[in-house]
């Protein structure tokens, strides 16, 4: 596995890119390597370049964070950002986009692709408290789990893998992170956090979460690169629906397996539902916040979907990473490049200054102008992920040299322009507007379960 580098071994691949000891003596914190890359319980080992630290590697103001209400997203709330002429005038256009680009003979737009976008979000249903088909303990009269927070977060990452999530990390609430659930779902139900409820509980206007519920499960679902890299077009999309798909399976299964130990857990109602999941996998340690606002991991890079949900269980917290993600994109820019609709920031430094009504603020960060990301989708008829497809840290880990790549960036910053440079030219040729790969060749692939790498970033895979 490429994961399985030894310092000595690192420092040698070092050599082979032609890093004279010079430049290897510059790459700052190599000397405190060690030779064992083992996390705590409850992430997966991770190359050493992937440091836990105290802080998330962006800046966070929580007195100006407070309790979104989600339908202020554009997901959600699109018509409250133009007026009713202009909406209506996007909503007609997206009828009809994708159905014209195929009479019009537009490839990655055929009959075909447009079926497998259509079907690929089919799947389980899901819901704020879950199934209750799964018998509790007292119900069966055995006891239920009991253990430390340590063997917990054990417990529930080896569970949540066996389910289909990728990785897996825990954030305790307090008054801040708090902040991060919402005040309001996409359905206009509010979110009540309540000190006198024992259990939680689902009204026709409110969901109701025990104070008593301190822990949030955080997780990622991978998504296909070779599915994203033919974006905007039906293939790309039906990579990002089918992962919303089978999250759905893995949440019911989660509440299933917490209710089966004699806990419970409450998850999103709907897509985008509960709280803000790429901020709670960011405190966990799953990723850094990027120039695509949004989370990047070390083993996938912007290459999944960030889902959560909330517990009773007691669990150990972990901790928030430096890889060098964060930092490699003040210099990269390349989402901002390739992004069609201009909606990703292209200044050097991350900010406090939002784009609109859909951004709360708060953090430090490069704030997206979701509503012309949004138009844009109407205009292809899909969604996009062009910006996902082009990230430096989306390419395949297969090779050493990705690794080696990852673990320069992760130590140092003196190389974060160039490697972006060689990035773009190497995986990326194709116009910002297009996809990167053909979609009609995405058809003759060979290709694996649900299109990606289960062994990456695993030891024990």
């Amino acid at each position: 596995m490429p994961y399985s580098l030894n310092r000595r071994e690192f420092l040698k691949d070092l050599g082979l890119l032609g890093m004279g000891a010079a430049t290897v003596a510059m790459l700052g914190p190599i000397e405190e390597f060690g030779e064992s890359w083992s996390d705590k319980p409850g992430l997966v080992q991770r190359p050493a370049w992937v440091r836990t630290v105290d802080q998330p590697t962006v800046e966070i103001d929580w007195s100006a964070i407070y309790r979104f209400d989600e339908r202020n997203t554009v997901r959600r709330g699109w018509s409250k950002y133009l007026d009713a002429e202009a909406f209506q005038a996007v909503q007609d256009r997206n009828a009809v986009a994708i159905y014209d680009r195929n009479r019009a003979g537009q490839v990655g737009y055929a009959t075909r692709d447009i079926a497998l976008y259509r079907a690929s979000g089919i799947g389980a249903t899901q819901s704020f408290l879950g199934p209750t088909n799964v018998a509790t303990p007292e119900e069966n009269n055995i006891p239920r789990w009991e253990g430390s927070p340590e063997d917990a977060s054990e417990m529930i990452r080896s569970a949540l893998r066996a389910f289909g999530a990728a990785t897996v990390g825990f954030v305790e609430l307090d008054e801040n992170t708090e902040k991060l659930i919402y005040a309001i779902d996409p359905d206009g139900k509010e979110l009540v956090i309540s000190e006198e409820a024992e259990i939680p509980e689902e009204t026709e206007t409110q969901r109701i979460i025990p104070k008593s519920a301190r822990w949030v499960i955080t997780w990622t679902v991978q998504m296909s690169q070779e599915g994203m890299m033919r974006s905007p077009t039906p293939v790309g999309a039906a990579t990002t629906a089918m992962t919303y798909a089978e999250n759905r399976a893995i949440q019911s299964r989660l509440q299933g397996f917490l209710r089966g130990i004699g806990y419970y857990g409450v998850g999103e109602a709907e897509t985008n539902a509960l709280g803000i999941a790429p901020a709670f996998g960011v405190l966990a340690g799953l990723g850094e916040l990027s120039r695509l606002n949004r989370m990047i991991t070390p083993e996938y890079g912007p290459m999944v979907r960030a889902f959560k949900l909330i517990t009773n269980l007691p669990l150990a917290p972990s901790r928030p990473i430096n890889a060098g993600i964060n930092n490699f994109c003040r210099s990269c820019m390349t989402c901002a490049t390739y992004c069609p609709s201009g909606a990703l920031s292209t200044n050097p430094e991350p900010s406090y200054e939002t784009q609109g009504g859909w951004n709360r603020g708060g953090v430090k960060t490069w704030y997206e102008n979701s509503l012309s990301c949004r138009n844009y989708w109407a205009e292809v008829g899909t969604n996009c992920g062009i910006c996902f497809a082009v990230c430096p840290f989306s390419v395949k880990d297969r090779a050493l040299i990705h690794s080696m790549v990852k673990g320069v960036v992760g130590t140092t910053t003196i190389f974060n322009g160039a490697l972006a440079e060689l990035s773009r030219t190497v995986y990326s040729p194709g116009p910002k507007d297009q996809p990167q790969k053909d979609p009609e060749e995405w058809w003759r692939l060979d290709y694996s379960e649900f299109g990606i790498d289960t062994t990456q970033g695993h030891a024990d895979a």
